[in-house]
């Protein structure tokens, strides 16, 4: 996902109500994160949907990954060679 570009996506709340369209419009075209922003704050975070999507698959990767270091820093985990015998053997079948 493209990081937010403070000149373009970041807009006050009052304007997308106006305008929903064209803030979906430029969230689709451009796949950048908009903030709404509610009396000078950020108040919300519009995304994309495929790229919400990506954020979500790339969450989960991350999660095994640190459960699989969990797993190995606790003794569960198997040699590397022992692992790749244990692919192998399994596509010989």
């Amino acid at each position: 996902m493209s990081r937010v570009r403070v000149d373009e996506d970041i807009r006050p709340l009052s304007e997308f109500r106006a305008g929903v369209a064209t803030f979906v419009k430029q969230l689709h075209e451009t796949r950048r994160p908009m903030v709404l922003t509610q009396r000078g704050r950020g108040v919300a975070v519009l995304v994309d949907v495929h790229e919400y999507e990506k954020m979500q698959e790339r969450l989960e990767i991350l999660e095994e990954v640190y459960k699989a270091e969990e797993q190995i820093a606790s003794g569960e985990g198997i040699a590397h060679e022992d692992a790749k015998a244990q692919v192998l053997s399994g596509l010989r079948r």
